[in-house]
């Protein structure tokens, strides 16, 4: 019942409406047998934004042979073009034991999901009122922080703020945020880094997720490069920064998207408040085609000065050479200035792929300047050129053998990456000769996996193990076994094994999932043990994982989730109650507890580092 929890294990029905009629962009509403919703923000055909909340309710009922679903979504909640006479609509259902998915007009086995060009028109909506327009969230937060790293240190604070939200038109609307607070905000999943980047974490905070699939840039970047990353803005080196207000101007005109975004942080710290600024814009030249351009202005550290501006291009379509195909094509170039130092601050990039049910195929390159810097972005490898592609034939046995295989997956995938001289810094193969999913859902995976590392300078993968530099040529298998989602109680996990570098790596990812069949209880164990094994030293890595959720209903959920990093010796455990009294009315009690393992000793012998209890109570009036 957990709301925004995963559904593939549920019997479904959702809802994507495309308001403005144009097959671009759109929303999802989703609710299970037991009540719970899900809804999203729709980008591209194969992607939606699920951690976007809109004010909508839903209730089911569940009869012998079959279950109801009530959906009312108010048209304040929505984006669309006044006096429009449709939106664009399709319904889904899907039904988790059978892995079956029925669709009203998206009815091809190569329809993606998210596809709003395979929709119908829903008229009779030009009368649709947004009203005055006017939503008016305040909230008021309780917190009582206590540290112990130097001390004991207590604070109990109080604060209150607002978010303000005029629809300027029925398509399009502005959002200020004074005193932003983020306390309901689940914890980040921890990750274990194997690698000389950076990782990439994913946006939770509300205010910036509203509207975020209008800021979407380019085709075929994903985490090599993000312009554009919302987490820049308020966070700094893991620390939360004060943001005094923040203004939003989001929507669609005609063939116009506009999405425009200023924030304003106040000083913590040593760290000086700074003002960060970013513009998107697009223009739909045909029903296929549209460019855009994004602009960003603003630096983190609070001293420099950074700005970025792109242009984008993409010509995408669900009946490429009029077979019902998906097809897209599209490319990029941007370029950094500001306090920056060398001349190649520029990259630009393509990709075409073909994702298809039988055949998905797809090539991308990309080239990032050494002197490429956003600061409101991401970009984890500057000074490179990257290739990527491959394909995967997914053939759906008939006959006997569709008895037992519902469908295969082979795939061979590459990646080169070089530096600006040309030479080979990494390149890697990814193979499936065997991957299959069963007709109940169970699927089966082996993998075979070269690469290449070259390391310009040493490498210390864990602390005290340091990998000289030079070239390194090693081979990786993987074996994955994962039970049907559909059922109660789910076991399965991945292994890595093999080479690695100049010594052997085995990389154990396991879980454990049962639920009441209700929905009522979810119980969720993982675990990932890194075991290494280098001349350099050998070095163990582990970071488990439990979440408990009771719900008593879809409105009135209790949540825990608790991390241990072994590496760290940090345990993290985040409580969360969130009641809903009623769509856009909520009561949240949140309290963090975290502690760590005394160097050299057990799990159960450990020191409090903080312990955090935060209640917020957030009301939303509308008109």
């Amino acid at each position: 019942m957990l709301r925004d929890g995963g559904m593939r294990g549920d019997d479904f029905v959702s809802i994507i409406l495309d308001t403005f009629g144009d097959g671009k962009t759109g929303f999802m509403f989703k609710v299970n047998a037991a009540g719970a919703r899900k809804d999203g923000l729709i980008s591209n055909p194969e992607h939606v934004s699920p951690d976007w909340d809109g004010i909508w309710t839903a209730r089911t009922k569940i009869y012998k042979d079959r279950w109801v679903a009530e959906i009312k979504i108010p048209s304040i909640t929505l984006q669309f073009r006044e006096n429009h006479p449709y939106f664009n609509i399709e319904f889904t259902r899907y039904v988790a034991k059978d892995i079956i998915t029925f669709r009203w007009i998206g009815t091809s086995i190569d329809a993606h999901p998210y596809d709003v060009k395979l929709t119908a028109k829903m008229e009779g909506v030009e009368n649709l009122s947004i009203g005055k327009g006017l939503s008016f969230s305040p909230y008021a937060v309780t917190r009582l922080d206590k540290t112990y790293e130097n001390g004991k240190n207590t604070v109990l604070k109080a604060e209150t703020g607002f978010d303000l939200r005029w629809n300027i038109t029925p398509g399009i609307f502005a959002m200020l945020t004074v005193n932003t607070d983020f306390a309901e905000t689940e914890v980040d999943t921890q990750q274990i880094n194997l690698t000389r980047f950076p990782l990439f974490f994913p946006e939770k905070r509300e205010f910036f997720l509203e509207g975020s699939n209008l800021f979407n840039f380019g085709v075929g970047l994903y985490g090599d490069f993000i312009p554009f990353y919302s987490r820049r803005i308020g966070l700094y080196d893991g620390e939360e920064v004060p943001i005094d207000y923040g203004v939003k101007l989001l929507g669609r005109e005609n063939k116009v998207s506009i999405a425009g975004l200023y924030v304003k942080t106040r000083d913590s710290g040593e760290l000086k408040g700074s003002d960060f600024f970013v513009s998107r814009v697009t223009y739909d030249i045909t029903n296929n085609l549209k460019i855009g351009a994004l602009v960003t202005d603003g630096d983190p550290d609070g001293v420099s000065d950074n700005s970025f501006v792109g242009t984008d291009v993409i010509w995408r379509t669900s009946d490429f050479m009029h077979k019902k195909k998906n097809f897209t094509i599209g490319g990029w170039w941007g370029q950094s200035s500001g306090d920056l130092t060398g001349d190649d601050k520029d990259g630009y990039g393509f990709k075409i792929d073909y994702p298809n049910d039988l055949i998905d195929a797809n090539i991308t390159f990309k080239k990032f300047g050494k002197d490429l810097n956003p600061a409101l972005g991401f970009l984890p490898r500057p000074g490179t050129k990257q290739w990527s592609g491959g394909i995967a034939i997914q053939p759906r046995p008939k006959g006997w053998l569709g008895n037992y295989v519902r469908q295969f997956f082979f795939e061979f995938y590459g990646s080169q990456v070089r530096n600006l001289d040309g030479y080979i810094e990494s390149w890697r193969i990814f193979t499936a000769p065997i991957n299959l999913v069963t007709p109940s859902g169970y699927h089966f995976e082996f993998n075979y996996s070269p690469q290449y590392e070259f390391l310009t300078e040493p490498f210390e993968i864990a602390e005290g193990v340091v990998i000289p530099a030079g070239g390194y040529r090693f081979n990786r298998e993987r074996i994955e076994i994962n039970m049907p989602r559909s059922s109660s109680i789910q076991v399965g996990g991945r292994v890595w094994f093999g080479d690695f570098y100049n010594g052997r790596l085995n990389q154990w990812e396991t879980y454990f999932e049962w639920s009441k069949k209700d929905g009522s209880i979810k119980v969720a164990i993982q675990a990932e043990n890194d075991y290494g094994y280098l001349p350099e030293g050998n070095f163990i890595e582990r970071l488990w994982q439990v979440k408990v959720v009771y719900a008593f209903n879809p409105d009135f959920v209790i949540s825990s989730y608790t991390q241990y990093n072994y590496s760290s010796g940090e345990i993290g455990m985040n409580n969360r109650v969130r009641y809903t009294i009623e769509p856009g009315k909520d009561i949240f009690f949140v309290w963090n507890y975290n502690w760590e393992r005394f160097d050299g000793e057990s799990l159960f012998k450990s020191r409090l580092l903080a312990n955090q209890v935060a209640i917020k109570i957030r009301w939303t009036w509308r008109k």
